[in-house]
Formats: C-alpha cells, sequence, structure tokens
C-alpha cells in the first residue's frame, strides 16, 4: 500500500490548483484538478476575494483527485499550500473573515501609503527614517501601494467598524491553514511580505519597532513558524467537509514566491529561476540579505531557514498573452475553430493559445520588424514601481501586421525578464543555466525565445505548470521526513529539455532592448497624465 503521498494546494488569483503526489525516487504527480473563483476589480483600485471561493474550491478539488487516482483518504500522509502572497484576510476570533480579502492586486491605498511614508525628510521618495529602519530590520521596505501593511491601514481608516472584529492578520494560506487546523500561524515568507518581520540572523520574529512605527497592533499578529513546520491535524469539520481523514498532518507551505523556485528544484545558493505565469519574477538563491532600492530588487525570505530569494517582480506576464488572445489573436488565428471555444480553464490557455498562435507566428521574424511592446498592463513594481505605467505598441507602421504584434507582445515580456536578470546581476550574481517555470515554460517557442533575448541557457522542469505544488509536497516531504536535506530536493525535480541562445540573434535583440529600457522614462508623465 502506498504510504508517502501528499496533497499539495496551488491557491492561485483566478483559481485552485490541487495536486496529488506520491513520494519517490522523484515527486511523482498521480492526478491534479483546478477550480475558477473570480476577483472583484472595483473602479477605486480595489481587488477583492471572498475566501470561502477558496475554501470551496479545495472541497471540489480534493474530491476529483482521489477519485481520478482512485486514492483512499487514509493515504493521505500530510497536505501543504501554495499560495498568492501579499494578500490581507483579516478575521474574527472564530477566524471568520470580517470583511472580503483583498487582493495582491488592490491598489487603492494610495493615500494610506502616502501618509505613511512620503512624508518629512525623504530617501527615494520614502521618509528617511522608515526607510532606514526598515532596510536595518526586516530587509526591504513597503515601498508599494498594493503591499498588504497599506490595506491594513486603508481598512483600519474606511471600515472602522469591520476594523475593530479583526483578531487575526492572514495572507490567503495562513486563512485555509487555520480554516483545517484551528491555529493562528504565519510562515516566515509570509511574514516577511507584511515588512513587519526582523529578518536579521538569530532574530526572525515580529519587530515590535516596526510595528509602533507603522501604526499596527501586535496583537493582530500570528506566531511564526517554517515552511515544513506541522502546524497540527485536520479537525474533525475540515476533514470531513474536505473527504479527508481527520488528524491528517497539516504543513506550513510557502508563498508562490517561494516556493515555486523550491518546485523549480532552484535551491542551492546561486540557483536563479524565472517563473511567467499571470506575473512573473526573477529569484536567485543568496546567503546574503541585499537590497537595490533604485531597482526595486531585494532579499526575501524563502523558504528555506537562512536562505533568501533574491527578488525582481514583473506585474503582468502571461497575462499579456490572455490579452492578446482576447484582443489580437480571435480574428486573425481562428481561436474558435470548429465553433468550438478551446480557451475554457486556467490551463487550456496554455495548451491552445500556444499551439494555435505560436504556429501562426513562427515564420515572423525576430525584433518584430523593430516593434517594441511595454508589458505593463496593470502596473509595474520592477524596476520601477509606477501603478499608473501601461503598454506601449512603439514603432507601427503601415506594414505592421497582427503577427508581428503578437510576436513583439511575446518579446516585450522577454525583454522585462532580461532587465530584471541584467539589474539582478550587480549585486547578486544570476545562474548560467536558468530555471524556466510557469505555465508560460510549457511553450517550446518561448524557451527558445527566453534564450536567445537573455543569452542564458534555459532548462525546463516536468510539469513546469505546476511547480507551485510541487515547492508544497516537496516542503511536506521534508517534513515528514521523506526528504532528508533540502538539498536533496534538486534531485527529485528532473529537467525536461534545455535551450541554448543562438548567437547570431544579439544584435536585433540587443538594439530593441535598448529602446524598450528608455520606453519607461520617456512616458512616466503621460502615463501619470491619463491615469491618474
Amino acid at each position: 500500500m502506498d504510504t508517502d503521498c501528499i496533497l499539495a494546494y496551488d491557491i492561485g488569483t483566478t483559481g485552485v490548483k490541487t495536486c496529488l503526489f506520491r513520494v519517490n525516487s522523484t515527486l511523482e504527480l498521480l492526478a491534479s484538478a483546478t477550480k475558477e473563483y473570480p476577483i472583484q476589480l472595483l473602479a477605486n483600485g480595489g481587488a477583492e476575494q471572498n475566501p470561502e471561493d477558496w475554501w470551496l474550491a479545495m472541497q471540489s478539488t480534493t474530491a476529483t483527485v482521489l477519485s481520478d487516482a482512485k486514492m483512499n483518504k487514509d493515504r493521505i500522509q500530510g497536505i501543504s499550500f501554495c499560495s498568492q502572497m501579499q494578500g490581507l484576510v483579516l478575521v474574527d476570533e472564530n477566524f471568520d473573515p470580517v470583511r472580503n480579502a483583498m487582493s495582491y492586486m488592490d491598489q487603492r491605498a494610495s493615500s494610506e501609503m502616502k501618509k505613511g511614508i512620503s512624508h518629512g525628510f525623504k530617501i527615494e521618495g520614502i521618509n528617511a527614517i522608515k526607510l532606514l529602519l526598515s532596510l536595518w530590520i526586516t530587509g526591504a521596505v513597503a515601498a508599494s501601494v498594493k503591499d498588504p501593511i497599506w490595506k491594513y491601514k486603508w481598512v483600519e481608516k474606511n471600515e472602522p467598524e469591520n476594523f475593530g472584529k479583526v483578531r487575526w492578520w492572514f495572507d490567503v494560506k495562513e486563512y485555509l491553514i487555520a480554516r483545517c487546523t484551528n491555529e493562528a500561524v504565519m510562515t516566515r515568507d509570509s511574514a516577511f511580505a507584511t515588512f513587519l518581520y526582523n529578518s536579521r540572523k538569530g532574530k526572525g520574529d515580529w519587530s515590535p519597532l516596526l510595528c509602533k512605527l507603522f501604526g499596527v497592533r501586535r496583537e493582530h499578529l500570528p506566531k511564526i513558524i517554517n515552511a515544513e513546520e506541522k502546524v497540527g491535524g485536520l479537525t474533525r469539520e475540515a476533514a470531513e467537509f474536505l473527504g479527508l481523514k481527520t488528524d491528517t498532518l497539516v504543513f506550513g507551505g510557502g508563498g508562490d514566491a517561494s516556493l515555486i523556485g523550491v518546485g523549480a528544484g532552484a535551491v542551492e545558493e546561486g540557483d536563479t529561476h524565472i517563473y511567467a505565469g499571470t506575473s512573473g519574477w526573477i529569484g536567485t538563491v543568496t546567503k546574503k540579505r541585499t537590497v537595490d532600492i533604485d531597482a526595486r530588487i531585494a532579499s526575501i525570505v524563502g523558504a528555506r531557514d537562512g536562505y533568501y530569494n533574491y527578488f525582481g517582480e514583473q506585474e503582468t506576464s502571461g497575462k499579456c498573452l490572455q490579452w492578446v488572445k482576447d484582443h489580437l489573436a480571435l480574428d486573425e488565428i481562428d481561436l474558435y475553430l470548429e465553433k468550438k471555444k478551446i480557451t475554457d480553464g486556467p490551463d487550456a490557455i496554455y495548451e491552445s493559445l500556444f499551439e494555435f498562435m505560436f504556429d501562426s507566428i513562427k515564420d515572423t521574424e525576430p525584433g518584430s520588424h523593430g516593434v517594441i511592446f511595454t508589458p505593463w498592463l496593470h502596473g509595474n513594481r520592477c524596476p520601477f514601481e509606477d501603478p499608473k505605467a501601461r503598454g506601449i505598441f512603439f514603432n507601427i507602421s503601415l506594414h505592421t501586421g497582427k503577427r508581428v504584434l503578437i510576436r513583439a507582445v511575446i518579446e516585450g515580456i522577454l525583454f522585462h525578464k532580461r532587465w530584471i536578470l541584467e539589474l539582478s546581476d550587480r549585486k547578486v550574481k544570476t545562474s548560467n543555466k536558468i530555471r524556466f517555470v510557469g505555465g508560460v515554460a510549457r511553450s517550446s517557442f518561448i524557451c527558445q525565445m527566453l534564450a536567445d533575448i537573455t543569452g542564458k541557457t534555459i532548462e525546463r522542469v516536468i510539469h513546469p505548470e505546476n511547480v507551485g505544488a510541487i515547492g508544497a509536497a516537496a516542503i511536506a516531504a521534508l517534513g515528514l521526513g521523506k526528504i532528508k536535506e533540502f538539498e536533496d530536493i534538486k534531485q527529485m525535480i528532473p529537467v525536461d529539455q534545455t535551450w541554448t541562445p543562438n548567437t547570431f540573434l544579439k544584435p536585433v535583440y540587443d538594439k530593441n532592448f535598448s529602446v524598450f529600457q528608455n520606453l519607461y522614462e520617456s512616458n512616466k508623465k503621460h502615463f501619470a497624465m491619463l491615469n491618474s
């Protein structure tokens, strides 16, 4: 009988993906299921979700994977989570949400941020005292309107009745862990993402000074735990709801920014991975607390105690491809062949869109005839923080067709990744071989383009679209003792295929990239004027 099976829940922005793994010499995927849920985008910049939607999606996908794998619930040894980060889930003493969860995309707290850090003597537009203390204590600073501390302050100011009911401040997976175990905890990576966590060596707890400085109630912040730590067992009520066994072990897991790297097998110092899903980022494992304020890149706390990911985020990555599907590809490429909608579900876009769209542009000239696209469809974080930045098609001519525009979009997404890579190298050297993961990495076409544009060797792991769940499963296996050392995770996640750069394409990509880098500075005043 198999006794080494783990359930991993990947809680994304648009849906839950639940994966069932068997732990052997590799993490063997036995079954997976996805359930979508909505996100409410509000006129004032708000972005909210109903936490009950996550819980219901966990229930339905658990039933599906157990049924598909013909797996008895008694054979599940543990469950773990990988989730979207920097959400705000405020709950009462019974763990019931006092309001909808505020997504990491929520950007309505601009006045709270301005009041909180944009006063007095400033460095890079940030109050000098708060900036320097934040960097000293946590290694980063809440310099984005989307950071959860400003969401917290927004609720305090605008919804005092709801705020008065708050007992705990959770991130997304912490709420779900509480539903599973009746325990209030937060993993170190989630705690770091609040920018109230003392990440200096030998510390590793909430900072009373930062809580006081930013007006956060210390009693709202839960106990901090490690990613592989056992939180407890499933309560009888949670087990019955999910269709699992009471007391099934629940592990802390981690946020997507830390566990996707683990699932990519980028776990040793110096390993770099690139993620391209709805959003995207570049992460390199380091033992150093390092920050580049100008480039908005910092060492964030990872899943492994004592290690960090030097991390630069791209706000919209694969989301730009969805925009292409909706607004460019349909007429030209006929994505509704045989009058059948083939873009249903979060996975279908990465099978059907790629299959049709990339086949249609395979002969389009690299460099897109000099047309350049900026992938800032929902603002940007790195290397500049600007929620008002937007996408541009630059240098269109009478001869520019849809296929050229589509290729320019892909090149623009990858130019931005190259930009972050090159800025990362200033302080933490990125590896020559890079693990590329996320739904977008399923396209061999894009893998080769990424190698050509960055000049790096690109490695893709098996199931690149499931790396968040793979990372969560690896962490649970570590907690169960099925994996002995953190470094052993790399051997359990094999490389599927490798791409090397075509050096003869370097001149055309270098030329376009140099223009790409200057488009924001040339247009930031226009973005502010049009999108204020």
